[in-house]
């Protein structure tokens, strides 16, 4: 059963040290490219929650072999590929599951139906869709086009020219592709070029797919971020032994109890080498007045005092690459000496929810003035005395929840409608939360 609520009393500080859970983005990436390789790979580190557990099932279904050690450490594979040529898969509302996963059975060969919860079946895969069936994969959109479920069948793969995707709507279609290109190159014998329609959004987010890749013996050629080349000979060799990078889009929430609770708080599994583009957010921690300090796997951040009435510099920032830390940067604007401006998020309406329109209803509630567009949400922080306690609905997305976890080191506390959301990337969030603020 799940928890209705948590009540969030009135924070003054926070300070202390944290373990962040593995990348989500890592280790669905990981445990796919494991899945596909030759060679047996153990990964440590795994981020256990919601959309790594559908992914390891998925896994499991399609045939692949899965040895699970613990909770964190998992030996997959080692057969290079599926050997279930039909199944039905459940994969909830785990986009990194979902979108990696439709190329690659489209690709493979078989009988496969995809299906997830009804928000997965509102968040569109019409362009990744169209980008394989150019290719010859037959996939069947069971309900609306461009949108989940799908019923995937064999197909007949064929190539004349470039592969052509959209980049404006979610970088995860061109993470798909790249994922099963060196398989398209085996099937075809020829070398496999992606080339990008529009303005390619979060671009971390396929830098992180091309080092994982390199991780398994696939150098993808670069032409900027428009035109990706495959060789017609890469194959996916395992390296063994995989260690997970611990989940920069969770540090940003405990960046921001640094910077707003005063610190220091001291994060361990990210630091200056990280290969996730959310550890930037640490520049936005910086331009807001706080202090970021470095290591080779951790950061330490500290921040003026709220409780003496000290405030956050307000900022106007592009979040084009980094969507998910922006949504903690939307919370501290409510601690800001001015109206924030955040641009260049229109990603947020195909995430968990509509993440523009749930941030503005939301923040509205605890007493923020608030105006929104297609791609930008404005926010003026409320007068010390227009704080407002209220509900905050979390709409089942995980980072509603924790980003408003934030939101009460003004003069009132709030409740937290259905937190146990946070199980799909950061099941403990709230006892580590409780350990670092007073």
């Amino acid at each position: 059963m799940r928890t209705p609520f948590i009540d969030l009393s009135v924070s003054v500080a926070a300070s202390g040290e944290v373990n962040l859970p593995g990348s989500k983005s890592i280790s669905n990436r990981v445990l796919l490219l494991a899945a596909l390789a030759a060679g047996k790979t153990r990964i440590s580190g795994l981020l256990d929650s919601d959309d790594t557990k559908v992914m390891l099932n998925a896994l499991e279904t399609l045939g692949t072999p899965v040895e699970r050690h613990d909770q964190q450490t998992v030996t997959i594979g080692g057969q290079g590929g599926f050997s279930n040529r039909q199944a039905d898969i459940f994969l909830g509302n785990a986009g990194t599951a979902f979108r990696p996963l439709t190329a690659a059975l489209a690709v493979w060969g078989g009988n496969y139906r995809l299906h997830g919860v009804p928000r997965m079946h509102e968040r569109p895969i019409g362009d990744l869709v169209d980008a394989l069936r150019s290719m010859g994969a037959r996939i069947d959109c069971e309900q609306n086009e461009g949108y989940p479920p799908l019923k995937i069948a064999p197909g007949r793969l064929n190539i004349n020219g470039s592969v052509k995707v959209q980049g404006s709507v979610s970088s995860q279609f061109l993470t798909a592709l790249l994922l099963v290109a060196p398989l398209i190159a085996q099937k075809t014998a020829q070398d496999v070029v992606l080339e990008v329609e529009g303005e390619l959004i979060s671009k971390p987010y396929i830098q992180i797919t091309l080092n994982m890749m390199a991780r398994f013996g696939v150098v993808v050629q670069q032409q900027g971020w428009a035109r990706f080349t495959i060789a017609c000979d890469a194959v996916y060799k395992s390296p063994g032994q995989v260690e997970i990078e611990g989940d920069a889009s969770s540090a940003s929430y405990f960046m921001a109890l640094g910077l707003i609770g005063k610190g220091p708080v001291r994060i361990n599994g990210v630091g200056k080498d990280s290969i996730q583009g959310d550890i930037r957010f640490a520049e936005t921690i910086q331009a807001m007045g706080g202090k970021v300090d470095y290591g080779d796997n951790w950061l330490e951040v500290s921040g003026p005092d709220l409780a003496k009435g000290e405030k956050l510099k307000a900022f106007d920032e592009d979040f084009n690459l980094v969507p998910d830390a922006a949504m903690t940067a939307a919370v501290l604007a409510l601690y800001a000496d001015g109206p924030c401006l955040l641009r260049n998020i229109g990603s947020w309406r195909v995430k968990e929810t509509d993440r523009i329109e749930a941030m503005h209803k939301e923040l509205a509630k605890v007493g923020a003035t608030v105006t929104s567009g297609p791609d930008w949400l404005r926010v003026v922080p409320p007068l010390a005395s227009g704080w407002k306690t209220a509900d905050i609905e979390t709409y089942d997305d995980h980072r509603m929840a924790m980003c408003f976890s934030l939101a009460v080191f003004g003069p009132v506390g709030l409740r937290i409608l259905d937190p146990d959301c946070v199980a799909k990337t950061f099941p403990s969030y709230f006892d580590v939360y409780k350990t670092l603020v007073r």
